[in-house]
C-alpha cells in the first residue's frame, strides 16, 4: 500500500512575513491520518485553525492566502505556496503548522529552506492509504487576450507533470530561460525546483510598500531587478530560476486541492489567481476528478513510492 506521510517529529522555524514584515514562529507538528495541512493560529485570544483546501482560499493577490471557509474578512494565513510546494514536493498528507502571526516567513524566498526544516524533522509513514486526486478530462481557464493572454491547463496523466512557460518582456528575463518543463515523479524536487525564489521589479516596490505589500522584501529572500538586470550580487541558482520559481508556486497552490494530483498542468503567464480559478473549475465537475489509492505500490506513478532523498 502507498502510505500517507508526516512528520515523525516537531520542528519549527522563526523569519518574517514577505508583506507583512512581521516576525513570525512557525511550529510544525505531525497529525493522524487523514488530517491533512491544518494552520493554527495560535497568536489570536482563541486559536482559529485553518484547514488547507481549495474553498479555504480567499485572497490570490500577489500570494496564496487562506481564511476559515474562504472568508475574506476572518482570520488569515497569507503567503503559504511556498512551504505548501515544499509539503507537495516530499509527499506529506498531514501536519499541524502553528504560527505566531498571519503570513508564512519568506526565508529564503525559495521552499528550499521548508524542505530541509521538514526532512530535519523526518517523515513517518502511517497506516492508511495515501490519496490522490486524478484528473479524469482537461479543464482550461482562459484570461485576456493578445498580449494579455494567459492561461492555465490540466489534463489526464499517470504522474505529476508541470509545464510553464513565462514572458515579461524583461532584458534580464528574456535572457533566461523561458519554459520549464518538471515531472515530479523524478524525485528531483528538492535540487531542481526547491531553491527558486521569488523575484520583484524595483519599479514596483514603492507602489507595493504603499499598499502594505513586501515590507519584509530584501535581496536575502528574493531576486530584485531593476530596469535592466538583477542586482542580487550572487546572481541566480539556476539559468530559468524565474520559471522554476512559477513551477514552485504552481505546486504550492495545487497542493491546496488537499492531495497531490495525477495530472499534466501547463500554464503560460498564469499566477495564483489563475491556479486557484483552475482548481475550482475542475472540482466543480464532478464527472473531471476521483481520488484514488494504490493498494499495489506497483501501480502507482513512477517515483510516488519512494521517499524524497534527504539533502
Amino acid at each position: 500500500m502507498l502510505q500517507q506521510r508526516t512528520l515523525k517529529t516537531i520542528t519549527r522555524a522563526v523569519g518574517v512575513g514577505l508583506h507583512s514584515g512581521q516576525r513570525v514562529e512557525l511550529t510544525l507538528r505531525p497529525a493522524a491520518p487523514d488530517t491533512g495541512i491544518v494552520f493554527r493560529r495560535v497568536d489570536l485570544p482563541v486559536p482559529v485553525d485553518i484547514p488547507v483546501r481549495f474553498d479555504s482560499v480567499s485572497d490570490t493577490r500577489m500570494a496564496s492566502t487562506i481564511s476559515p471557509g474562504g472568508d475574506p474578512g476572518g482570520p488569515k494565513v497569507q503567503t503559504i505556496e511556498h512551504l505548501m510546494s515544499a509539503c507537495c514536493g516530499l509527499g506529506l498528507d498531514n501536519l499541524y503548522i502553528d504560527i505566531t502571526a498571519d503570513e508564512v516567513p519568506i526565508l529564503d524566498g525559495s521552499s528550499a529552506s521548508f524542505v530541509f526544516l521538514l526532512q530535519s524533522a523526518g517523515i513517518q509513514l502511517q497506516n492508511a492509504p495515501k490519496k490522490f486526486l486524478r484528473v479524469k478530462k482537461a479543464v482550461e481557464v482562459r484570461e485576456g487576450e493578445g498580449a494579455r493572454l494567459m492561461w492555465a491547463r490540466l489534463e489526464p496523466f499517470h504522474g505529476f507533470k508541470l509545464s510553464f512557460q513565462i514572458e515579461f518582456n524583461h532584458p534580464a528575463l528574456d535572457a533566461t530561460g523561458q519554459q520549464v518543463v518538471f515531472d515530479m515523479g523524478s524525485g528531483t524536487y528538492a535540487r531542481e525546483i526547491a531553491r527558486a525564489r521569488t523575484f520583484g521589479f524595483t519599479r514596483d516596490v514603492e507602489a507595493m510598500r504603499s499598499r502594505g505589500l513586501t515590507l519584509g522584501g530584501s535581496m536575502d529572500n528574493a531576486i530584485v531587478i531593476d530596469d535592466y538586470r538583477v542586482l542580487n550580487a550572487d546572481g541566480l541558482r539556476y539559468d530559468d530560476e524565474f520559471a522554476k520559481h512559477k513551477i514552485l508556486d504552481a505546486i504550492g497552490d495545487l497542493y491546496v486541492a488537499g492531495h497531490t494530483l495525477l495530472a499534466a498542468y501547463s500554464s503560460f503567464k498564469g499566477g495564483h489567481a489563475l491556479n486557484n480559478k483552475l482548481l475550482r473549475q475542475l472540482l466543480a465537475d464532478a464527472e473531471a476528478w476521483e481520488l484514488v489509492s494504490f493498494a499495489d505500490t506497483a501501480e502507482a506513478p513512477r517515483g510516488f513510492a519512494e521517499l524524497a532523498p534527504a539533502w
